[in-house]
């Protein structure tokens, strides 16, 4: 086995679409490059949820944004765990929340970012944001810095 595929079990292999939120479908690798710092970033323009009142969808582009450390996030995992979302509720600002702290949890990177760009419904989008940067480093003053500065659109 590849050192680069190592513990990898969806990649290569048939697809298996949960329609209920799992994290557990969550993979990581290890990062070749973890004295660097530098972006990876995800979209996610069929991003979908549930409103967990009316049980109407929600559509949204999901971006995530983050600096790797150790561990990096295998992206058909990413795939697989952001569809699992399909038929699950939550108001969108929990969706981008639980997103980012699943990410922490699972890769523990430097720093992290999640906004989603939820369609308008009754006239009205939502675009919420979070952000962490680890406690204690530069990350974590970078983490409040665009939190204060951010634009969306």
């Amino acid at each position: 086995m590849d050192r680069k595929s190592e513990g990898l079990q969806l990649l290569g292999k048939e697809t298996e679409y949960n329609s209920n939120y799992s994290p557990e479908v969550l993979e990581t690798f290890q990062n070749q490059h973890p004295d660097n710092d530098y972006w990876v970033q995800f979209n996610c323009p069929e991003f979908t949820s549930l409103c967990p009142i009316t049980g109407q969808p929600d559509f949204a582009e999901i971006k995530i944004m983050y600096i790797p450390d150790k561990r990096m996030v295998e992206s058909k995992s990413l795939k697989l765990y952001l569809f699992s979302f399909r038929n699950h509720g939550d108001f969108h600002e929990d969706c981008v929340n639980v997103i980012m702290k699943d990410l922490i949890k699972l890769m523990d990177p430097k720093y992290i970012e999640v906004t989603g760009f939820f369609l308008p419904r009754g006239g009205i989008s939502i675009f919420p944001y979070a952000n962490y940067g680890r406690p204690g480093t530069k990350y974590e003053k970078m983490a409040l810095h665009r939190l204060e500065n951010k634009q969306t659109m």
